[in-house]
């Protein structure tokens, strides 16, 4: 049985019964049922889906995030800015399909050849809670467009939203079994991996899970698209504006109580500026409003689930153990739910546990660079390389930089966040493949050459010897 938590009380929300063996095929044989259908629709037709998916997820914005809050307790105003992200996907992609999936003539000699992209089937997804809609919508709209149908196994905590979400493909005139939310547990996911009616499968979630993805996929010879953890580092440079770099990165750490793949994590300062930045931003994540997530003013609500809580103290901990010192909160607060102190830590050796580990909570490392070499050093000294952010007046040294980052997305003077327009993913433990703009898209289909023998060979090649 699934059991959710309200992480702002500690209190049960709902309880689900795991589906059946029985449910389950049902579910799948409906979702191959839609694919053999669906894929042969017109791109017009799937991206007008997508259209109305917008419209309904804008007339509920309000619900939806109430909904999110309520499972994994983000504050309300960044549950509804997460609603409307997603609509914002479906009218990208519908915008852009179309064109994304036209084929692409190539020159060869006597014939007519071209690059087609064709869907793969049903595609099975593996969801995380943190962002409990917009995680699914990414990965699901772009795959749609491209004429592929879905499964989803959301995480437990976030059951509700998950449900919700096959709901609002159903008031959006998606055809039945297009879209399909299953309540099964871990061991159910590695048997549906297997099973001949999923085509390929994709997972954000942690690196263990991704571990075990990858294995059941490469052992089913499926495709598979991994994002992962990761551990951003957030350089600034001595000649950066220090004002709008603290500003942007209290909020690239604290959004979303700190639970975000691409959250900065490793803030690495170069020496000049390192105790002005360090003085700043202290006093800025102290300062962070901590409350009720359903409260218009809080700024960061509780961690996710008791656990995970209890994990990022002892990052924390055993880092100061290591030598760093602690600048703001590092510690749980004492209320109902699983709240922990907006948290600043000085001083983070490397081998210590908050630059080695992924911190999931609102926790920042904060540590000195020499220079440019140094800051380098300490950003790619990680098993991670999902974002990085850099900040510096100079745009040359910006992405000279930048080329130099183990990573799938580096911005310059800007927070890294993810964008229908730009693809996201990441490399090293982070993961591989991409979600999101035309590389997204072309994920999950068969790029299939045609070539094809002009008329006048055709003619010549059936022409009776002489």
């Amino acid at each position: 049985m699934i059991v959710t938590i309200n992480p702002a009380s500690g209190a049960e929300l709902e309880r689900f019964e795991y589906m059946t063996a029985s449910e389950i095929d049902a579910h799948l044989d409906a979702a191959r049922a839609a694919f053999s259908s669906w894929r042969r629709q017109p791109v017009e037709h799937r991206v007008a889906l997508l259209r109305s998916l917008a419209a309904v997820l804008r007339a509920e914005r309000d619900g939806l995030a109430r909904t999110a809050v309520l499972e994994m307790g983000k504050p309300i105003p960044q549950a509804c800015a997460e609603i409307e992200k997603c609509a914002w996907c479906c009218d990208y992609f519908a915008e852009h399909a179309q064109t994304m999936l036209a084929d692409r003539g190539i020159e060869v000699d006597g014939a007519q050849a071209a690059i087609a992209l064709r869907p793969l089937g049903v595609i099975f997804a593996i969801m995380p809670w943190n962002f409990p809609f917009w995680q699914v919508i990414r990965a699901a709209v772009p795959a749609i467009a491209a004429g592929n149908t879905m499964v989803l196994k959301h995480a437990d905590a976030t059951t509700r939203c998950g449900l919700e979400i096959q709901r609002l493909f159903t008031e959006a005139g998606a055809p039945d079994g297009l879209f399909r939310t299953l309540l099964i547990d871990h061991d159910d996911a590695d048997e549906l991996i297997a099973d001949e009616r999923i085509a390929a499968v994709t997972l954000t979630g942690s690196e263990a899970a991704g571990i075990a993805v990858a294995s059941a996929a490469g052992k089913a010879l499926k495709k598979s698209v991994l994002e992962l953890g990761g551990s951003d580092p957030f350089i600034v440079l001595a000649d950066a504006d220090i004002d709008v770099a603290v500003e942007t990165g209290v909020k690239a750490r604290f959004q979303n109580n700190g639970q975000s793949c691409i959250a900065a994590k490793r803030f690495i300062v170069e020496a000049p500026v390192y105790e002005r930045f360090l003085k700043h931003f202290a006093q800025a994540a102290a300062q962070q409003r901590v409350g009720d997530p359903l409260d218009e003013s809080t700024q960061i609500g509780p961690v996710a689930r008791r656990d995970l809580r209890d994990a990022l103290h002892r990052q924390v901990t055993d880092s100061v153990v290591d030598g760093a010192r602690i600048c703001a909160g590092g510690h749980p607060i004492d209320r109902a739910g699983f709240y922990f102190e907006p948290t600043v830590v000085a001083d983070v050796d490397p081998s210590s546990p908050m630059f080695r580990e992924e911190t999931f909570g609102p926790a920042a490392a904060v540590l000195p660079a020499r220079d440019d070499e140094h800051a380098l050093e300490l950003a790619n000294a990680s098993a991670y390389g999902l974002g990085a952010s850099i900040w510096t007046s100079s745009a040359a040294r910006g992405a000279r930089m930048a080329a130099q980052i183990e990573a799938g997305m580096v911005f310059v003077n800007g927070m890294v966040a993810s964008d229908p327009r730009l693809p996201f993913g990441g490399v090293k433990r982070s993961g591989y493949g991409r979600e999101l703009s035309e590389l997204g898209l072309r994920e999950f289909v068969n790029e299939q050459t045609v070539w094809c023998a002009r008329a006048e060979m055709r003619a010549q090649a059936t022409a009776p010897a002489e």
